[in-house]
C-alpha cells in the first residue's frame, strides 16, 4: 500500500488502536470461502488478539437445484463440478473431492447456517468454552470441519445426522443446539444476517467489511491486501480525519 508523505507524517503522531472488528460474510457452500480459510488463519496469527472476526452467513446457495442444477448455464451440476475442480488446482492448500457437486449434494446451505448460528449463540452465552484445533473456537472449528466435510469428503452437510456427527466430534452439546433451534433463537440470529445481507448490499462470498462499513473487500482478494487494510486501521488515530 502506497501512502503519501502527509499521511506518513500524521501517522507519526497518531495513537494505535488496540483492536478492530471485521464483519466476515460467507456461504458455507461457497468454494471461494473454502479457499479463503487460510487467509483467516493467517490474519488471526499475524494480528493475534488485535483482530476480531464477526462471522455472518449469507444465503447464496439457498436452493442448489435452482442456482446450479438449473441456473449454471455451462452444464448444471456436472458443469459446475468441473468449474470447482478446475479452480481447486490453483489452490493446492485445500482438497476438492473429484465428485464434488455430482453426488451427496446439499439441497440448501440454510440448515448448516442455522446450526452454526445456534452454536455461535451458545458460545457467546458461555455455554461451552473449549476450543477446537489450531486455536479455533468451537464455532470456528465446526465451520471449518463442515466446509471440509463437503468439499473434501463429499458429505451432505445439510443432513442433521451429519451435522450431529461433527458437533459430537467437537464435544458440542447437541441437545443445547437443538433447544436453540426449537425456541427460535437460531432462526432470529440467521434472520439478522439476512437483513444485513440486504441492507449492506453484500455482493457475494467471502466479503470482509471493516471500519464501520467504509472499507469492503470482496471475493478472491489477496492476503496482503487484507492485511494492509487491517494494519492501516490499527495504526490510524480514530479522531484524526484521513484526507488522502
Amino acid at each position: 500500500m502506497v501512502a503519501c508523505s502527509a499521511c506518513m507524517v500524521a501517522t507519526e503522531y497518531s495513537v494505535s488502536k488496540d483492536s478492530i472488528s471485521i464483519d466476515y460474510y460467507t456461504d458455507i457452500l461457497c468454494v471461494w470461502a473454502y479457499f479463503a480459510q487460510i487467509k483467516v488463519d493467517e490474519l488471526k496469527g499475524e494480528f493475534a488478539g488485535r483482530v476480531h472476526l464477526n462471522a455472518h452467513f449469507i444465503t447464496l446457495f439457498g436452493n442448489t437445484e435452482v442456482k446450479i442444477g438449473q441456473g449454471y448455464q455451462d452444464g448444471g451440476f456436472s458443469g459446475y463440478s468441473r468449474h470447482v475442480r478446475e479452480l481447486g488446482r490453483h489452490f493446492p492448500h485445500v482438497e476438492i473431492h473429484p465428485e464434488i457437486w455430482t453426488r451427496n449434494i446439499p439441497a440448501s446451505s440454510m440448515p448448516v447456517h442455522l446450526t452454526l448460528k445456534a452454536v455461535q449463540l451458545l458460545e457467546a452465552q458461555g455455554r461451552f468454552t473449549h476450543v477446537g484445533s489450531a486455536g479455533r473456537s468451537a464455532f470456528e472449528a465446526l465451520t471449518w470441519r463442515l466446509r471440509q466435510g463437503f468439499f473434501r469428503d463429499l458429505q451432505n452437510i445439510a443432513r442433521w445426522e451429519v451435522l450431529c456427527e461433527h458437533m459430537q466430534a467437537l464435544e458440542i452439546p447437541v441437545d443445547a443446539v437443538q433447544q436453540t433451534l426449537d425456541d427460535g433463537s437460531a432462526y432470529a440470529a440467521l434472520a439478522l444476517d439476512a437483513d444485513e445481507h440486504r441492507n449492506r448490499m453484500i455482493e457475494g462470498s467471502p466479503t470482509w467489511i471493516m471500519n464501520e462499513g467504509r472499507q469492503r473487500l470482496y471475493g478472491n482478494v489477496g492476503y496482503r491486501a487484507i492485511a494492509a487494510n487491517v494494519q492501516e486501521l490499527l495504526e490510524r488515530d480514530i479522531d484524526l480525519p484521513d484526507w488522502c
